[in-house]
């Protein structure tokens, strides 16, 4: 496809950089309006250009890509209330051995969790927790915080529910569940390997740090408890830094003081709501919610539509619960299914101004997948393209040319051209703080903690990242096969 109109490209170019600059930046002082109106914006734009009609732009709406990701908010905010999060929780303190076999304990369960139940899920409700896990064992939160959020990237590549750019694959390749699980599941796992491994060198010296004798003493009293952070799906919209800082003590000997007492109450409130019985109703829900949900992966895994049977999932799991809805659709991330709907528009317009394609065409004759060294070429690109402009775009701007691609090698290897993007683009997710949405996600709930409130900068994360994105890409790449 050549360039279209000077003019269009101009104007759909300027469109597309609006889109991008909010939201990799929600928060830029011109214009601090945030991620999901950004998007709409960046939308609207294109529309007003004449890049897009409005028809194109309503066509290019991926509704079963927005109706997956609906379905499965719903029946993780169900999962929520039957307590499946906090036995995830619970899994992370039970018999732990010290602070080496906690982060082993965290990249396994945040690499099976996301993998079910997406990366960002998995990051808002373990994050506070791990915090408090380092506390309680006098460990530094960095080793920890970096093993959530990058264990839950490298895990949620296994399943098209495992991030929204998986869902975007799965829908527009159609490659079925059980093909897209098996097909990744050993890069995956190798990847968790090295990821852990990683880090453990890294930190070794850091992880063997002994709790001292008042706080032992101190955790006696809170052992066995479980804070639990309640799920609330992320939110596009930017998070102001004011208040960011919470004081709770004047020095340091009277803050933890505080801490400790608040973490007592909270911990003893939480322990009373476990030990409560349940009731026959009660538990009936809380069992239906399970097997509703092993219906759905079940459904899926024998090759039914997803979004169909996640949307099936979720009224089924309504209508069990027998009471208004209200409460729990009003915990689905409204504004990411937005950001979705303009970041469509908006990619499609750009397309359309023939840059993506100018672009391919000059790298796609070193960048095919039938050698290594043209393998090396695509993931770079993909690597670099989902740090620059985010993981979803990269799919989308990349998804059909990576393809048609493969198809002239031979129509056997676009399945696996496709795996390739889902890995690459979720992997590299890993290089710096700003790559992946659950990156984001751990560092804004660890620095707004009131308990454990730790922050974690960009650079201390690329000195992980970097290494680690690179190693688990390129081991990763010969192990992926459908």
């Amino acid at each position: 496809m050549a360039l279209a109109a000077t003019t269009e490209v101009v104007l759909g170019s300027i469109s597309f950089g609006i889109f991008w600059i909010l939201a990799v930046f929600p928060a830029v002082p011109f214009l601090p309006i945030g991620r999901t109106a950004g998007s709409l914006l960046g939308a609207l734009l294109m529309i007003i250009f004449h890049v897009l009609s409005p028809e194109q732009a309503y066509s290019s709406i991926d509704m079963p890509i927005l109706s997956l990701l609906f379905g499965t908010m719903v029946v993780s905010v169900y999962l929520e209330k039957a307590n499946m999060f906090k036995y995830l929780s619970q899994l992370l303190s039970w018999k732990s051995q010290g602070g080496r076999d906690l982060l082993c304990r965290i990249c396994i369960i945040s690499a099976f969790s996301s993998a079910l139940f997406t990366n960002d899920t998995t990051c808002i409700v373990l994050t506070e927790f791990v915090l408090k896990l380092a506390k309680q064992n006098n460990l530094p939160p960095k080793p920890f915080l970096l093993a959530l959020a990058s264990s839950a990237n490298i895990g949620s590549t296994t399943t098209p529910i495992g991030n929204p750019q998986n869902l975007v694959i799965a829908v527009q390749s159609k490659i079925s569940f059980g093909k897209f699980l098996m097909g990744i599941l050993p890069a995956m796992i190798v990847g968790i390997f090295i990821n852990t491994t990683i880090l453990l060198c890294m930190f070794w010296k850091s992880l063997s740090s002994m709790k001292d004798e008042e706080e032992a003493v101190n955790e006696a009293v809170v052992d066995g408890e479980v804070l639990f952070h309640k799920f609330s799906p992320a939110r596009m919209s930017h998070h102001s830094n004011q208040n960011s800082q919470v004081e709770v003590g004047g020095d340091e000997g009277e803050k933890n003081n505080i801490q400790l007492s608040v973490v007592r109450e909270t911990t003893i409130m939480v322990g009373h709501d476990v030990e409560k019985p349940l009731s026959r109703k009660a538990l009936f829900l809380k069992g239906c919610v399970y097997l509703v949900t092993i219906g759905m992966l079940t459904a899926l895994l024998i090759g039914l539509n997803m979004s169909w049977t996640a949307i099936t999932a979720a009224l089924a799991l309504i209508v069990i619960d027998f009471r208004d809805a209200g409460p729990c659709l009003d915990k689905v991330s409204y504004s990411l299914l937005i950001f979705f709907c303009g970041m469509f528009i908006t990619v499609e317009g750009f397309n359309k101004t023939g840059i993506p394609s100018v672009f391919w065409n000059f790298m796609e004759p070193h960048a095919r997948i039938n050698h290594a060294s043209g393998m090396a070429v695509l993931s770079l690109v993909i690597l670099l393209l989902s740090n620059f402009a985010s993981n979803v775009p990269t799919v989308l701007l990349l998804g059909a040319q990576v393809a048609k691609s493969a198809a002239a090698i031979s129509p056997a290897t676009v399945p696996r051209a496709w795996l390739i993007l889902a890995w690459v683009s979720t992997v590299a997710g890993n290089l710096s703080l700003l790559g992946s949405a659950a990156n984001l996600i751990v560092c804004e709930q660890a620095r707004r903690s009131q308990l454990y409130g730790y922050t974690l900068s960009f650079w201390s994360h690329l000195v992980f990242g970097l290494p680690s994105t690179l190693i688990i890409t390129a081991v990763g790449l010969p192990l992926i096969n459908c």
